[in-house]
């Protein structure tokens, strides 16, 4: 059970803080009292625990179990959304959620740690209780007893929804032997539904995350020149990204001779490489805020573009993505994007495979490919609220020049809207 200290225990808390079990059991402390979040109302954690309630209702589920961690495929998924937690410490750590009864979040430490967790989320969840050292799952079962649910339908929601990833191993088999008479069902994908159209609060953070891709390419250029390295790159745009109040998704950013290309898209670990007036800059970025990410990328020239590169630009990455930023819009089919990217083929140019994606937390569906779309029945036709990421890359014939284009995109009732402020064109520093 979560304790809750009383000022005489606090008095004697504060005097045995040199004591383990003393120290990393400590709660309602005068700790942090002055931190300061940004949070959500309390109104939008309402919304989003009925709109979870009415899910398991459908599913037949009396309490799920979600997962969320620093893996770029969830960015905290279904915990940081019910808690407003986002987790670097833990592969994963827990919100209890049963459908009727109060959230629980379980993290992964204690002591001060733990206290200030509990500033950070106080306006969605009030009962914040250690995992005591990777027993989670213990901790789990306990909640679950405590709401009655022991023989109920657990779910267990992804901790990483794009490899199908689940709990440790360790922490599932301990569930079990803690609720044997409970039926726990692995769901699948179960969060995509209810972030991929977003409410007014969400789509704020959208914005902002936005803002921050334009302060990302802004500080790349600005570092963009001879002598610098692909790191130093790197270093100037995480610096951006946290400036703005911003967490670092991913950071791609590789470079390449512009007379003798040799890369189609940025490298995932940029490098030492040094850069040289006549290079070109291939990026893509991501920069996140309160769990709600948007991504950027956009060629960048060190000098003057040859003749190969400016063409390439003018005739075939730029009015190739017009296309496909065309075909956004409410009520459109994601396949529409699909026809707009055979504008690349026709030309006698090759991409790579993906077109667009949407973004819930970070990258998801719906997918668009140079051969056809992946979609849910909820996400095959475009929803005022939902974001994309229209990001095409083609690649010459020959395989070695190649341009990222990408924005982020949020659809409206009538039209849809860029996030960032970067220009459209062939940036030259």
């Amino acid at each position: 059970m979560a304790r809750n200290f009383t000022s005489a225990e606090w008095e004697e808390t504060s005097k045995r803080l040199d004591h383990q079990q003393t120290f990393a059991r400590m709660r309602n402390t005068p700790y942090y009292r002055d931190a300061v979040y940004a949070q959500f109302s309390r109104a939008e954690y309402e919304r989003r625990f009925a709109a979870l309630r009415a899910k398991m209702e459908r599913h037949d589920l009396d309490v799920v179990i979600c997962p969320g961690g620093p893996s770029h495929w969830s960015f905290g998924g279904g915990m940081l959304w019910l808690s407003g937690h986002w987790e670097w410490h833990c592969a994963a750590v827990y919100v209890v959620f049963p459908r009727k009864g109060e959230p629980t979040l379980i993290y992964g430490m204690g002591g001060t740690h733990i206290e200030a967790v509990r500033r950070e989320v106080s306006v969605a969840i009030s009962d914040v209780r250690s995992g005591r050292n990777g027993k989670f799952a213990e901790v789990m079962a306990e909640r679950i007893r405590e709401v009655g649910a022991e023989r109920g339908r657990i779910g267990l929601l992804e901790l990483d929804s794009r490899h199908k990833d689940y709990m440790p191993a360790n922490q599932y088999l301990r569930l079990r032997e803690e609720l044997p008479q409970a039926e726990i069902v692995f769901t699948e994908g179960f969060m995509h539904e209810l972030v991929v159209v977003k409410s007014d609060e969400e789509l704020e953070c959208v914005r902002h995350a936005g803002r921050l891709c334009t302060d990302a390419m802004r500080a790349l250029a600005e570092r963009a020149k001879p002598g610098a390295t692909e790191q130093d790159l790197r270093a100037a745009v995480g610096a951006a990204i946290l400036e703005g109040g911003g967490d670092i998704d991913f950071i791609i950013i590789g470079s390449t001779p512009m007379e003798d290309p040799a890369l189609v898209f940025g490298n995932p670990r940029p490098s030492l490489r040094k850069l040289e007036k006549g290079d070109m800059i291939l990026m893509e970025l991501a920069a996140g805020y309160r769990g709600y990410s948007a991504q950027i990328g956009q060629p960048i020239c060190i000098g003057t573009p040859t003749e190969r590169v400016q063409k390439f630009w003018d005739e075939i990455a730029k009015p190739g993505y017009e296309r496909v930023t065309a075909a956004i819009g409410p009520g459109r089919p994601v396949t529409d994007m699909v026809e707009a990217a055979r504008f690349f083929r026709d030309n006698n140019c090759q991409s790579r495979p993906i077109v667009t994606h949407g973004i819930d937390f970070v990258s998801d569906g719906p997918h668009v490919y140079i051969e056809g779309a992946k979609t849910h029945d909820f996400d095959e036709v475009l929803r005022p609220g939902m974001v994309l990421m229209p990001e095409p890359n083609p690649i010459s014939a020959d395989g070695r020049l190649g341009m990222f284009v990408g924005h982020t995109f949020i659809v409206t009732e009538t039209d849809r809207e860029c996030v960032d402020d970067w220009p459209l064109e062939l940036t030259v520093v």
